[in-house]
């Protein structure tokens, strides 16, 4: 079984990592309400996917 030889160092642990970022995701506009909503997802806002009703969305009580 293989076993390293040296601890690996900080720096060259955090090198290695640089490109591990997380990233914003996709956004769309909604073609019903105009929101900013994920693609291929029913709009949280209208309810609305593909031109047409989903979902009724909920009212907030505030």
């Amino acid at each position: 079984m293989a076993v390293p030889k040296r601890r690996t160092s900080k720096a060259k642990k955090n090198k290695r990592r640089t490109h591990w970022k997380a990233s914003s995701p996709a956004l769309t506009k909604c073609s019903h309400c105009h929101q900013p909503k994920q693609p291929h997802v029913v709009c949280p806002n209208c309810g609305y996917y593909a031109g047409r009703e989903v979902i009724k969305p909920v009212e907030k009580e505030d």
